[in-house]
């Protein structure tokens, strides 16, 4: 299948825009199978390292850096853009077409069944656990993309049984022409409005997952997110419509839904209802987030006709991913938890509702530009005593609370050491920034390894 990509590549001058880990798996990809075709790698960083022996030697291969990388970008034949990439401060009108990406190749040319999993939150969590349920069941099954596997690492491997679960950012779906065979969207929510132009163009991206289908294709929406309920309502998609909701009325639930009263988890199809889910099963996965998460999983399950029993089990069985209200441990009598994942404002409440026994709250991080008015207010109410805010959007936001003890932290060190002096005895001490972490660390990741590093040094 991946030959059918490299035909469309060969003969090409071909532009690689952005040279981070996808954009290295584009170069390695297109060089395996084509020797000789001229490659461009574009980049914005000027002081990019090129660590490579193979691409320095490379007389096929022109490198542009520099804030002027993208001047003569509609010189090419294709541009391969990799995530993050904005081309919004420049008319793409006359190269447009030239666009693609590794998901959108990919979709485009591989014949294996395709389940792509979006949404602003939860992305990775419903990806993993979809994964490790078709896994279990013998399938021959891949997870990719926005979860830190570029697609190009492994599509050689792929065979027209093969099922492959692609988790896309907004970035991912920003310029794709095909749609997955089971599409699925989470929720929409304000974010990453410093890359698109307004939230609407965000949501418009996101909802291209669903564009592109056919009659035969699923898509698997939430309805109790009113943004994306009301947007799927107003736009006449091709394929299947399925529904996750969570009611406690089941009686006008529609069909083709997979339904939740909090008791069990049900499937509603010609008006009858099968139940698939016991609630109350002991799990790994907490919070009302991750039973919506789950009972995504279940949809897929559903479509695929798998044993609904080792479903069960494998969603029973799932462990939280790093960095997602991660228990770190217990010390000096203080409970830390890492939630750095939780880059908005919504994330960031399901954790604390979740936990329940929060005393003192560390966030703060790169301003987007969302609205965080509704989380001011649910801040200002709730049981949290303690707020370490840290640049930029903390800093902000502390000056709005009111009757608490607002504490501010330029670094993770001085955060964690102002937890360790100010945070209850048995309390939950929670790191869940409700912004990005661009601001200071390279991603997510990073500022949460950065915690768990300090509360060990500092304890």
């Amino acid at each position: 299948m991946y030959r059918k990509i490299i035909n469309i590549l060969k003969n090409k001058s071909i532009a690689i825009v952005g040279f981070g880990k996808e954009g290295r798996s584009t170069y390695k990809f297109i060089r395996k199978y084509l020797r000789n075709e001229k490659i461009f790698i574009l980049d914005k960083n000027e002081n990019l390292i090129i660590d490579s022996n193979t691409l320095i030697n490379d007389t096929n291969v022109k490198i542009v850096l520099g804030k002027d990388y993208l001047k003569n970008i509609n010189d090419y034949d294709i541009i391969i853009k990799s995530p993050g990439i904005s081309f919004k401060k420049i008319n793409i009108n006359n190269f447009k077409n030239k666009i693609t990406s590794q998901t959108n190749l990919f979709l485009e040319f591989c014949e294996c069944k395709i389940i792509g999993v979006t949404g602003t939150k939860g992305k990775s969590t419903t990806a993993s656990i979809i994964y490790n349920i078709i896994k279990t069941q013998g399938y021959d099954v891949y997870l990719c993309g926005n979860i830190g596997i570029p697609i190009f690492d492994y599509i050689d491997k792929f065979k027209k049984n093969s099922i492959v679960i692609v988790e896309m950012s907004a970035y991912h779906t920003e310029f794709i022409k095909k749609s997955p065979h089971i599409s699925i969207i989470l929720n929409l929510f304000e974010e990453h409005l410093d890359y698109f132009e307004s939230k609407e163009s965000y949501f418009e991206s996101k909802l291209n997952i669903f564009k592109y289908q056919n009659k035969n294709d699923y898509a698997i929406y939430s309805l109790n997110n009113e943004t994306l309920s009301s947007l799927v309502k107003k736009n006449n998609y091709n394929g299947k419509l399925m529904k996750i909701v969570i009611a406690k009325d089941l009686k006008g639930v529609v069909n083709d839904s997979v339904v939740c009263d909090m008791k069990n988890i049900y499937l509603k199809t010609n008006d009858n209802l099968f139940k698939l889910y016991d609630v109350s099963d002991s799990r790994y996965l907490l919070g009302k987030h991750n039973l919506e998460n789950i009972m995504f999983a279940f949809a897929v399950s559903n479509i695929l006709n798998l044993d609904n029993l080792l479903t069960a089990k494998a969603i029973n069985d799932f462990k939280p991913l790093e960095h997602r209200m991660e228990y770190v441990g217990k010390f000096n009598n203080i409970i830390f938890y890492n939630d750095s994942i939780a880059t908005i404002p919504e994330a960031t409440i399901n954790c604390i509702e979740t936990l329940t026994n929060v005393n003192t709250l560390i966030f703060g991080g790169l301003d987007r530009k969302i609205n965080y008015s509704n989380f001011v207010d649910y801040l200002n109410k709730s049981a949290i005593k303690n707020f370490i805010c840290m640049p930029e959007t903390g800093y902000k936001i502390g000056k709005m609370l009111i009757n608490k003890n607002v504490l501010y932290a330029d670094s993770m060190k001085k955060a964690v050491l102002l937890a360790y002096k100010v945070t209850s005895k048995n309390k939950i001490c929670l790191l869940s920034p409700a912004a990005s972490s661009y601001n200071s660390y390279k991603n997510f990741e990073e500022k949460g390894k950065n915690y768990k590093e300090m509360i060990i040094e500092l304890k």
